[in-house]
């Protein structure tokens, strides 16, 4: 079994694409508000929620299980709409050398859009299974995301 993988996920979703990226750009802290997967989030170093290098403690629920990480975010890319996410510190770190995701919203011809999730990892050991859990934590995420963006449209 490989250490290193990565895994990808595609959700159909209502909102354009340059909505939903703005969501974690923009409206990151709002995240617990808008999905039950996510518990709480707080800034943890830095000044702004959305600056590159920030850093963000979280809990949520993968695999029916609730846990805690550090993220920052490491680049962005307002052209594509694409943004990479490095997770360290906490239970990711339990099974993982390093374990970092992209996050791209490209739409999709007549409305609506594709949101993208890209896992890339490094495993401390062989026998660590792959994170499928967070595909679906991912696939969960863009569905409330999206349903709290066209809950916002709706109410402007």
């Amino acid at each position: 079994m490989a250490l290193t993988g990565n895994l990808e996920v595609e959700i159909e979703i209502q909102s354009p694409a340059i909505e939903f990226f703005n969501f974690f750009t923009k409206q990151l802290h709002n995240l617990p508000n808008a999905t039950g997967s996510v518990h709480s989030g707080e800034l943890h170093q830095g000044d702004d929620w959305h600056a590159l290098g920030s850093v963000k403690k979280w809990s949520y629920t993968v695999d029916g299980k609730v846990v805690t990480c550090k993220e920052r975010i490491e680049e962005i890319d307002e052209e594509n709409k694409s943004m990479k996410v490095d997770f360290f510190e906490g239970d990711v770190k339990e099974q993982h050398k390093s374990f970092k995701i992209i996050v791209k919203a490209t739409d999709k011809e007549g409305g609506g859009a594709i949101a993208k999730f890209s896992f890339f990892y490094e495993k401390i050991h062989d026998g660590i299974s792959d994170p499928k859990g967070y595909l679906d934590l991912a696939k969960s995420m863009a569905k409330d995301i999206d349903a709290y963006l066209l809950s916002a449209q709706k109410g402007k």
